[in-house]
């Protein structure tokens, strides 16, 4: 997968991307990623971006010429047919979820649009195919976004992790919370690990981690379940987990 990041602070992805996973991703060639520069398609001497916004108001707005020649930039190359993910940071986006990283790691292609000051020229929302939120709140610019969603979008692209059931069992995957996890000692601080674990059973030790995770959703993130991938048996299980509130 190749990912192209429009910023105009280039600098900051220095280390986020020459670290761990994403970089061995990179040395594996299962992940190219292209930092460019929107001050270079600025049109003055001073590499101008941003601007007044119309109807007045306080912050400046990024102008849409630098990003848009940014955007052709770098899909200048494009092969036919072949149709990228262009997707703006956008305080107004889809909400980013483990379902939208793996849908955007079906692309061959992405192109990410980073934001700052007050926001961006409306008429480059007419350049993505999608708008995405990392969450209710403000950052300084859409840098910081730009990165969650290259590592979130990266574990997904296989051969990226070891184990692709690394990625099959996280917290969100399948529309849930994952569950406790342990290791080595078996007893710390008088906690010891949960019995099953060490039982070698691994039918049991399955019910008991999906149990656990579907526990921890209810109580912690139950907004989750309403689009949930649950089975009959994840069912049954939360219909037991909601007696034992009820103290039945």
């Amino acid at each position: 997968m190749r990912i192209d990041i429009l910023t105009l602070f280039p600098e900051m992805f220095e280390g986020p991307l020459s670290e761990s996973i994403i970089l061995k991703a990179q040395e594996k060639g299962l992940l190219s990623i292209r930092l460019t520069n929107i001050r270079d398609f600025a049109r003055d001497k001073h590499r101008t971006a941003d601007d007044y916004q119309y109807g007045g108001g306080s912050g400046m707005v990024m102008k849409p010429e630098p990003i848009f020649e940014a955007v052709e930039s770098v899909l200048d190359d494009e092969v036919p047919g072949e149709k990228p993910a262009v997707v703006m940071l956008s305080a107004r986006g889809r909400t980013f979820d483990s379902a939208l990283a793996r849908e955007l790691s079906s692309f061959s292609r992405m192109v990410l649009i980073c934001g700052r000051y007050k926001g961006v020229d409306e008429r480059v929302a007419g350049l993505a195919t999608h708008e995405v939120s990392i969450g209710d709140y403000v950052l300084t610019g859409g840098e910081l976004a730009a990165m969650v969603v290259v590592d979130a979008v990266a574990r997904f692209i296989p051969g990226v992790l070891g184990d692709i059931e690394s990625a099959e069992t996280d917290s969100h995957f399948g529309g849930i919370l994952g569950p406790p996890l342990y290791t080595r000692p078996e007893d710390y601080r008088d906690q010891r690990v949960p019995e099953v674990l060490l039982s070698g059973n691994h039918e049991r030790i399955r019910k008991w981690r999906r149990t656990e995770a579907l526990r921890a959703t209810a109580k912690r993130r139950p907004d989750l379940l309403d689009k949930a991938e649950l089975t009959d048996e994840d069912q049954e299980i939360l219909d037991d987990i909601e007696m034992e509130g009820d103290g039945s």
